[in-house]
């Protein structure tokens, strides 16, 4: 780390590492600003996302849409965060082994686990509000994120006691950023959750999308863990959302297409405390997740129409009951879609020959019992690159 590369405050909250790095130094990093940031390039972005924000809270309480907390949104952020730091799965196999996980693999344990986080703490979020972060909160996170990982050296959920540093290629003479040594975690952990407490002035000078980058930055700047710092950090974002009464929104596959821009935000941000940069990319990311959710949601309903023109359906048969949940549940076995539509094992297998003979869903295991069925077309809408139209039925 270049001590020229870094704002001349920052070198002076500079501190010496401990052997066997005693040669280097770690920024501690002040505590998130509460005043209000001055935006200059970014002044537009935030607006409009500050707008884009309301509008989907709007939908949501006009029109109680289920999909707009649909649990394939978690899911599509579960692969895609858990992708920009190497762990790898799709989004067809952490659906599949939710119903079947016997073989999974420890990658796809891990993804899972990171959707189960979002499922277990959005709603506590919600219920909440800003009190629900903690340091504790912080730790809870990084254990049900990691409990899966064979390589992990440490516990889950316990602050480092090592050094770590940000960039290198995994020599600290070359790295980019060296978080703070590990004696200051705590107190920077501690510092995080109460800004996101919005216990002082923030509440009411900063927006929303100015306090989930401040909150972000600080996070990754004190690098609290030796691993699976950038996974909590960006957990932490629809929480941040859900606590203050917002639609969470999922911002990892706007991320991945946009990793330069994210680093390059999150670098202005830790060196030179140059809010601009990464204000104006969570912006743009928000923007973009809100009409990204906007197209899937329209492609869905037209797919919905679809189905219908397909057959007749009787009337509460289990076939039309299942077309109502196969938008948020596109990967089942018999089992579990009786159990969500508290339905006999018969019926349900009834309703699924129906929806085969309707081209609606597809059996893709082959196996006689336990066999596991989707369908292809709501995962295709769903699986379609970031940004992208949804292609005509």
């Amino acid at each position: 780390m270049k001590r020229d590369d870094l704002l001349p405050a920052l070198r002076e909250r500079l501190e010496r590492l401990p052997d066997p790095h005693a040669s280097h130094y770690g920024v501690v990093p002040f505590p998130p600003l509460e005043d209000s940031i001055h935006l200059e390039a970014a002044q537009g972005d935030h607006r409009r996302a500050v707008e884009m924000i309301a509008k989907i809270d709007a939908v949501a309480a006009e029109m109680h849409d289920p999909y707009l907390i649909s649990r394939l949104l978690s899911r599509r952020e579960a692969v895609t965060s858990s992708s920009i730091e190497g762990t790898n799965s799709t989004l067809d196999e952490l659906l599949t082994i939710e119903e079947e996980s016997e073989a999974a693999r420890d990658e796809a344990k891990q993804v899972r686990d990171y959707a189960l986080t979002l499922d277990r703490f959005i709603p506590e979020a919600a219920e909440r509000g800003p009190e629900l972060f903690t340091s504790d909160l912080i730790s809870a996170l990084h254990v049900e994120a990691m409990r899966h990982d064979p390589d992990y050296p440490d516990m889950p959920g316990r602050p480092r006691s090592a050094v770590v540093w940000i960039g290198g290629a995994g020599q600290i003479a070359y790295s980019t950023f060296n978080p703070p040594p590990p004696a200051r975690v705590e107190d920077g952990l501690s510092d995080n959750a109460r800004y996101m407490r919005c216990e002082g002035m923030q509440a009411v000078t900063q927006s929303i999308v100015i306090r989930m980058a401040l909150a972000h930055a600080h996070f990754e700047a004190v690098h609290p863990f030796r691993d699976g710092n950038g996974r909590v950090g960006r957990l932490l974002l629809p929480l941040m959302m859900a606590a203050e009464k917002h639609i969470p929104l999922y911002l990892s596959p706007y991320i991945e297409g946009n990793k330069a821009d994210y680093y390059a935000g999150l670098k202005a941000a830790q060196q030179r405390l140059d809010w601009d940069p990464l204000v104006g990319f969570l912006s743009r990311a928000i923007i973009a997740t809100v009409e990204e959710l906007f197209e899937t949601r329209r492609g869905l309903r037209t797919l919905a129409a679809v189905w219908e023109t397909r057959r007749k359906f009787r009337s509460a048969s289990a076939a039309l009951r299942m077309l109502t949940v196969l938008p948020d549940y596109p990967v089942f076995t018999a089992k579990r879609m009786a159990e969500r539509l508290d339905l006999s094992i018969p019926a349900t297998l009834t309703g699924i020959g129906q929806l085969i003979e309707a081209g609606i869903v597809a059996e893709r295991t082959g196996y006689r019992r336990n066999r596991i069925f989707s369908a292809p077309e709501v995962l295709s809408i769903i699986n379609r690159p970031f940004g992208s139209p949804v292609a005509d039925v």
